[in-house]
């Protein structure tokens, strides 16, 4: 069994991963915009990630924006047959490095069409729509529209399978009469945990939970309860806040991103931490 094997499996649209998967948006530059310092470097990343056993990558041609998806391309195109992309629509770049949102049917058209270009594919896995009524966080507003719009590009055969981004409870069931979600993509991690009920009804549900941000994004996990559990484990606060994802629940797909080799082999190395249930215990009170 080879490490990412030992973190388990789950279903993500028609297909079985593994539950630890890379996230893309680190290879874009400072602020997720424009390229990065070492584009050799983000290409090495992507390369090491799959040859370890990655099959699973989170991208979005907003990254950048178009960076992540070229250098993907760059990097892996031929994909390998079990290697599945997903990516995100629903928002897009200004020139000052705003992100704004792209709702329409005519920007979520272009939005796919950008990503199959730039990613070198002729349909994609699965796409999340990114709710954008406020970017920080979920906030109610209707999706019927933007949805139904990708439910079309779906039928065209463009799309495999639909997720949601930054979403309430509410507008996963109210999507849900439109069309399938395989996915949910929020923020969670040890410290933000506002979605522990929404977890667990998706794992009853059968429904993969992507935490975005999984290590506290642009200000990392801090935390001496964090740190003295890491220690007695013998590994580093943030593998440890990976390890309790993976236990938090079977649904949970991690994907942790990075733009450097030393930093991939740390997250990848986390399927080989046991956490015990009172280190458990005292990891679940970080957030109280």
């Amino acid at each position: 069994m080879s490490n990412l094997e030992k973190s388990g499996t789950f279903k993500l649209g028609g297909r079985t991963v593994k539950r630890l998967g890379y996230g893309a948006m680190q290879l874009a530059g400072k602020g997720v915009f424009g390229p990065p310092k070492d584009r050799a470097e983000a290409i090495a990343v992507l390369r090491e990630a799959v040859e370890s056993g990655v099959d699973h990558i989170d991208t979005s041609d907003f990254y950048g924006p178009h960076v992540t998806n070229q250098i993907i391309k760059d990097a892996l195109h031929p994909y390998r047959d079990d290697l599945v992309i997903v990516t995100k629509v629903g928002a897009t770049r200004g020139d000052d490095a705003s992100w704004n949102a792209a709702f329409s049917k005519e920007q979520l058209t272009q939005a796919i069409h950008d990503n199959l270009r730039n990613l070198g594919l002729d349909s994609i896995e699965v796409v999340n729509l990114r709710a954008m009524f406020d970017v920080h966080g979920p906030a109610e507003g209707s999706l019927e529209e933007p949805l139904t719009a990708l439910a079309e590009l779906q039928q065209r055969g463009l799309i495999q399978h639909i997720g949601l981004s930054n979403v309430t409870a509410r507008q996963i069931a109210d999507g849900r009469r439109i069309t399938e979600i395989v996915c949910v993509q929020n923020q969670y991690n040890l410290a933000n945990r506002d979605d522990d009920a929404l977890v667990d009804q998706l794992a009853g549900e059968g429904t993969a939970y992507v935490p975005f941000f999984p290590l506290g994004g642009f200000s990392p996990l801090q935390s001496s309860t964090l740190s003295e559990v890491a220690t007695r484990l013998g590994a580093t606060p943030l593998q440890v806040a990976l390890a309790w994802l993976l236990k938090r629940a079977p649904n949970i797909l991690l994907i942790p991103g990075t733009s450097s080799r030393a930093h991939l082999r740390e997250n990848l190395a986390v399927t080989e931490i046991s956490i015990p249930e009172d280190a458990m215990s005292q990891l679940d009170g970080i957030a109280g």
